[in-house]
């Protein structure tokens, strides 16, 4: 398990002095971001070897928002490598221990070269360990997220630089935050499954497809075309 400690800083929280959505995201992309640095197998090393992890799919319970100026700490662990995937979980605490957030997630080792998934090899997650830890007790989804047939569309959002990541795509949670402006402002999100299909780059439309059944709301982030580049689901409760 790698873990960090963090302070929920006033740049990061709403309008309600709460952690946001986009911010727990970051929390957690960060922890395994710096997981990899410390282990020298960050972004300059994937660069160098042509290699990227690409995220594609993400399920985040969140139990209770961290306010501004709360002691977090942000932990991740993989429990698992197949064939071209790697499976890792993360955590954040509060001070007591108790958790305010749950996350399961699914990656892919990409041949930038290439163009093509690749298979992980034994150098490719050396002090990672084999993914013998063991998974985070919670409730896991599946991966796909079914598409409703009826949905509302919303304005066109163009990708701008401030979506793009170093991996010259639009971050992945930007794409949850592109979907969570679309949702009602009196609702409160406690659970997001997220289903990566295509990479949107600067100067690419998204066009934005809304289904909603009772507390759940289906977001797909879509080409010209309609094809998917981002399906993100969200269950909300009344704040």
């Amino acid at each position: 398990m790698y873990s960090f400690d963090s302070r929920v800083r006033y740049s990061e929280v709403d309008q309600n002095q709460e952690l946001t959505t986009t911010g727990i995201i970051n929390y957690l992309q960060d922890c395994s971001t710096f997981q990899s640095e410390d282990l020298h197998l960050g972004i300059d090393y994937l660069t160098a070897h042509h290699r990227a992890w690409w995220l594609s799919f993400w399920q985040i319970v969140i139990e209770r928002y961290p306010r501004l100026g709360e002691p977090i700490t942000i932990s991740t662990w993989p429990y698992d490598f197949k064939g071209i995937f790697g499976y890792r979980n993360f955590t954040i605490r509060d001070k007591n221990g108790d958790y305010l957030v749950k996350a399961n997630s699914h990656w892919f080792f990409f041949d930038t070269e290439k163009g093509t998934p690749t298979r992980v090899q034994e150098g490719d997650i050396r002090g990672y360990g084999v993914g013998s830890e063991e998974k985070l007790d919670m409730e896991y989804a599946p991966r796909r997220i079914k598409i409703p047939e009826e949905y509302q569309e919303a304005e066109p959002v163009v990708v701008a630089r401030h979506h793009i990541d170093t991996n010259h795509h639009v971050n992945n949670a930007q794409y949850v935050e592109i979907a969570r402006e679309l949702l009602p402002e009196e609702i409160q999100i406690r659970e997001i499954r997220v289903e990566y299909q295509k990479s949107a780059v600067l100067g690419d439309v998204i066009y934005p497809r809304i289904s909603k059944d009772g507390e759940t709301t289906t977001i797909a982030l879509c080409n010209q075309e309609g094809a998917p580049y981002a399906v993100i689901w969200f269950r909300c409760t009344p704040r």
